[in-house]
Parts: C-alpha cells; structure tokens; sequence
C-alpha cells in the first residue's frame, strides 16, 4: 500500500492511534425549550436517544480529542453529512473580534472593537497542531479523520475545506482514512482577494484566489443527487436549443443506426430505446401543428425528450429550457468566507454551506461540525430542518453561536453541553493513581495544584491545603463546586491554624475550584467580612490537564466575577435589575479596560431561568447585544402562574466568552 509518512505516525511497529475514553456529557444550559419539553425531559432524566423523538440539538464546548470519542457510543454510523475547517494555516485561527459597546448613558451608536488573542488551551491546541510542524499536524489530522468515519453513516458524506498549506497532503490522509475509491470530488471554491500585488513591479507568486473541499463518502457505491444553481443564460436561450447527440467517448455498443447515421468511432449519448423514443416524440410534434417545440414540451407536461435529423445531416437532442443547471466541481459562483462584518477572519459563508448540506443530506438527516467556530453549519443546518452536533474548542466561538442561534426565529430547542467533571475524574485518575489509597490520591492532587499556583503545599489539616504570601490557599475537588459550607469550615480552620501557629502571618484565603456554586460569591464573601477575613476565588482553569501547558508554565488562576442584581417582586410579578458587574482585571488586555467607562460595557450577554430547579440552567429569557442591535436591556420581567418560593438563576457572559452566574430567592404570594 502507497501511504504518507510522518514521525510520530508509527510507534513500535503500530500506528499512533486516537484517544479512545468516551466520557459523558453535562448538559448545563438548554435553550428555548417549552415548560411541556423541560417536565418531559425532567422526568425522563434527559434521555436524548435520537429515536425517542426527544431529540435536542447538541452545542459542545471541549476538545474534539476527547468530544469525538466521547460521540461514539451513541452516534457511530448515525452522522449523514460532516463538515469540517479545520485550522490549515499559520496564523491567529483561534483569535476573534470582540466589540466594547457605548457607554449606556449616550447616544452615540459607534462601538469599538477588539481583537482577542487565544486563551492558553487554545494557543496549546495550537502549539499541539503544529508545534513539530507538519508532522505535528497529520498526526492530529490523522487521528481526527479516524473518528469522524466512525461516526459517519454508511451512506453519508464528509466534506473538508482546507487550503493549499496542507491540502494536498490531507488528501492523502483521506485516501488511505476513507479509501481511495470512496473519493468523490475536489471542489474549488472561490476567495475574496484583494489587489495589492499592482504596486510591485515584480511578485514572489500569485494571489491566492481559492481553497479546496475534499468530499469523501463512506460507501463508493452511493449515488447522490446533482447539485443545481441557477442558470444565468436562461434569459438567452428560453426556447431550448439543440446540440449534437454525438459524443467522443468510446462504447461500441452505443454505435447503433439512428435516422439513417451509424457513427464508426465515438458513440450516441442515450440507449438505444430512448434515443428511438425521442425521434417518435419529435414526428409526433411535427404533426401537432406547434409553431415551437418548447410550446408542444410545456403542452405535453414537460417530460418529453426529442431528437432530430439537422439540415446539414446532424443528429440533434433538444436541451429544454432551464432557470437552472448542474454545476460541477469549480464553485466560483459564491465565496468560502462570509463577506462585510464578522465575528472570526475564517467565518465561512451561509451560500456555502447551504449548497452542501442541500446536496449531501435530507431533512432530519443528523449533521456534525467539530470546528463550528461562529456556528455557521449549526445555523445553516437549523434552518434547513437538519439535526446538528457543533463543537468547538473555544469558549467564544460556543458563545458566537449560540448567540447566532438564538437569532434564528423559531429554532428548536437545544443544548449546550461540556465533559466537565467526568473529563477532570479521567485525568485525576491517570495523573495520581494511587490503588492502596484515595485519600494519597487526593493529597497529591491538592499538592500538585499548590504549587501549580506557586503555594508552598501544608500538611496535617483538612480544609486548608497550601500558602503563598501569606495566604492560605483551599483547593476544591475535581468532582463538586466550592460551596459556602467549604468556605465556613475553611475559616473555622484558619483561625485554629493562626491560633496555633503564632509565627504565621496571615491576611486572607485564596478558594481555588473548578467550579463554584452559584450563590457563593456574596454569601460567603459576607460570612467571612463577620469573620474578619479576606477571601479571594480563583478558578482552577481548564489548561491544567493539558500537561504541555502545565510545563511550559501557561497556567494562570483568575478571579471570578461579581454580579450585583436587584429584585423587586410585586403580586405574581418579578422584576430584576442588573446594578453592577466588576471583572477583576488579570485577564483584560490594557486597551479594553482603558475603554470601558461603565460597568454594563462589559456584559454582552444575560439569561435568566426564573425556575431554577438545581438540575440544567433553563434559559427562558434572555438580551443580547448584535452588530446590528448593539443595545441590550438591564431588566427583565416575569410573570408567575402559582405561589411559591422560586429560585431565579441569573448568567451574564462578558465580552470575553466568560460567564457569570448567581442564584436569587424569592417568594411569590397570590
């Protein structure tokens, strides 16, 4: 067999093989789902199996090393149509453009925008990519392409847009992945360019005006429907007209005798019998008294087909007239990349995702993007009555679309969903096993995040953990939030420790977790104000279980939020009033913070489930900010149907792709 190689592709004699742990998913978001679905999927546990006709729409913030693996138990065999970007390019292929809305109190609708650099997990997924260069790159487009077949239905389509960095040799990834003979198309698709080489009088090359798409299927003897567009010279020719019935291929049993010609070399188009059909449908309008033959086809249902003897001897087949036409592998019709305002360089265009999914998928059919970025495939596949899986790796892209989601009219509901705790329990395990002991296990997970914040580890106590600067540090377990119990009995032994220990100078508790839960910030923070105590809570970030990162020291611990909302409850009414919301500055670039000159500047998006039952946060209500409706409300309203006590969940996501969330009580009496 002719393949490629790279290092890294072989390890002792056997192929490098993908990661192969399925974990579950979390659900912690669903999105425009009614009280009926939300009391259907409460007491059937969220039970998602696409047959039950509980199907959700899936929205998946990870990594797709783990998120496709973790796919595979309930969707291998299942996915009709794939379509990936991946990053083929040296360049900010992760970076966006964040925009800092006006100051609310003017009118001034001009708003100011950014670009955001990587997070740290995404400048390391990058470095993971290409950090050995090509090598790096196959290896991780290899093990991709792996899994996506898997997935993939026996009679669906995978597409895969690349450029000409990588795409030849993806190609041959593809090849030996799906099979040589499963290769359907290269399709050229168009780029805008701009004309900048007419200032040189010499170039090193031309501009690049266009990109490819490598379409596989799985199965070579799948047919597919053509794709039609329209056809601009239909205005031209709206009578038909006739071309020659002779072709240059060469099939000696297409060389029958047609109307007294019987070709020695080349052949006729059509079979025989039909091609005799077409001469008597031609006779027959001859004798219908039609002035025109497009008049007699309109006249007849429009499905006939007729040949003819030309004055000049030729044998002729008459093309109908069309307002569309086949069209083949040069797409230069649309753009791969969506023109005017956008949210990512790399955005693709609706126009081209739209003809692909027409093309490779039915309605109802399932379609998977593991690259979704701004969620233009989600939003396509949406709006074509499709089923979608979108992932992506960065937290703004998942923000992005659902954003773009939401602006959808009528879309169905759907959810977004993490690897969370079952992600970090995977890593606990295989970075700190420890059999003989759990306790060991954990004592060495503590330690190693200690001092991952540059804390020096403390033993003997139970709830304080490691000090740094004359902190004491906490650090919170990978499998539950920081919770305000954990906060009480970390002060309880904080000033059993100072008590005891004389020549320790201490001035707070820095909480690290991975998760914190949702009315901790200010209760806790008022628990330890009473006693006398100065806390901080930083989260533990996601880059901590990728070990490069922890090794090139890319590890950064930030403080959360703080969210102040105001709720006033009048009858069965409820009204909430966001009244201020600080980030602490650690991870806003100077030119953002020198801009925002109000506190609401920073929010770009809210939701509120004003029944939170502590399962999945239920948006029932939300306002966002868009390029062309940059405003967004402050207040919220509702209306309550029975009495009760009620939790009201309330999430704010920042500019930056980062949320907020707080927990509000209230008690509504007829």
């Amino acid at each position: 067999m002719t393949e490629l190689l790279w290092d890294g592709k072989y390890k002792d004699g056997k192929k490098t093989a993908p990661i192969r742990i399925a974990l579950p998913f979390q659900t912690i978001e669903t999105l425009n789902e009614s009280a009926a679905d939300r009391k259907k999927r409460l007491s059937s546990l969220f039970n998602e199996k696409q047959d039950t006709g509980n199907w959700y729409n899936r929205l998946i913030w990870g990594d797709k090393k783990y998120v496709l693996p973790s796919l595979l138990p309930e969707f291998a065999g299942k996915v009709n149509l794939i379509y990936i970007d991946p990053p083929f390019n040296v360049g900010a292929d992760f970076s966006f453009t964040a925009t800092i809305p006006d100051h609310p109190d003017t009118d001034d609708d001009e708003t100011t925008t950014f670009v955001k650099q990587p997070s740290i997990i995404e400048q390391k997924a990058y470095r993971d990519t290409w950090g050995r260069g090509l090598d790096s790159y196959l290896q991780w487009f290899y093990e991709t392409a792996i899994l996506l077949r898997e997935l993939l239905a026996d009679d669906g389509s995978i597409y895969v847009h690349l450029d000409w960095h990588v795409g030849h040799y993806a190609k041959c990834v593809l090849d030996e992945v799906f099979g040589y003979e499963n290769f359907r198309n290269e399709i050229i698709v168009k780029r805008i360019t701009k004309n900048l080489q007419r200032q040189f009088q010499s170039i090193k090359s031309l501009a690049q005006g266009h990109e490819y798409i490598f379409w596989y299927s799985k199965n070579s003897e799948i047919r597919f429907k053509p794709i039609l567009v329209e056809n601009p010279n239909y205005e031209l020719k709206p009578d038909g007209y006739w071309k020659d019935f002779w072709s240059n291929a060469d099939r000696p049993t297409m060389r029958y005798e047609l109307l007294g010609v019987k070709p020695t070399s080349g052949q006729w188009k059509w079979a025989k019998e039909r091609a005799i059909r077409a001469v008597l449908n031609y006779q027959e309008f001859e004798k219908s008294g039609f002035d025109k033959l497009v008049d007699y086809w309109n006249e007849t249902g429009r499905n006939l087909e007729f040949i003819r003897k030309s004055k000049n001897g030729k044998i002729e087949h008459w093309i109908e007239p069309s307002d569309t036409k086949f069209i083949d592998t040069l797409w230069t019709d649309i753009s791969a990349y969506q023109s005017g305002q956008k949210e990512y360089n790399t955005q693709k265009s609706e126009a081209l995702l739209e003809r692909i999914i027409k093309a490779s998928s039915n309605e109802g059919d399932l379609v998977l993007d593991c690259f979704c970025g701004s969620g233009t495939t989600a939003a396509v596949a949406e709006k074509l009555n499709r089923r979608w899986i979108a992932c992506d790796l960065g937290r703004f892209a998942i923000h992005t679309t659902r954003k773009r989601l939401l602006g959808i009219p009528h879309v169905k509901p759907f959810v977004v969903q993490n690897l969370g705790k079952y992600e970090r329990q995977q890593w606990m395990q295989a970075e700190f096993d420890n059999p003989q002991s759990r306790i060991q296990q954990e004592k060495a997970y503590k330690n190693f995040i200690c001092e991952l914040y540059h804390a020096k580890p403390l033993e003997g106590y139970t709830w304080i953990h490691g000090v740094k600067a004359g902190r004491m540090i906490y650090v919170g377990s990978v499998e539950a939030p920081v919770t305000v119990e954990d906060v009480k009995q970390t002060i309880l032994e904080f000033w059993k420790l100072v008590g005891k220990e004389q020549s320790i100078k201490t001035n707070g508790i820095d909480f690290l977790g991975w998760d914190f839960a949702f009315e901790l910030n200010e209760i806790a923070q008022e628990h330890a104000k009473q006693n006398k105590v100065d806390v901080k809570f930083k989260k533990i970030p996601r880059e901590v279980l990728e070990k490069k990162a922890v090794e090139q020291g890319d590890i950064k611990f930030y403080e959360l939020a703080a969210l102040e909302v105001s709720v006033e409850v009048v009858g069965m009414d409820v009204e909430l009033k966001l009244k201020n919301f600080i980030i602490p500055p650690d991870d806003v670039p100077e030119e953002v913070l020198r801009s925002v000159k109000h506190w609401s500047q920073w929010i770009d998006y809210w939701s509120v489930d004003w029944n939170y039952r502590n399962d999945t946060f239920h948006n029932e209500w939300q306002s966002y900010r868009t390029r062309k409706e940059p405003k967004i409300e402050l207040s919220a309203r509702h209306g309550y149907e029975a009495s009760g006590r009620y939790t009201i969940l309330v999430k704010v996501i920042d500019i930056l792709g980062n949320d907020t969330t707080k927990a509000l009580q209230v008690v509504i009496e007829r």
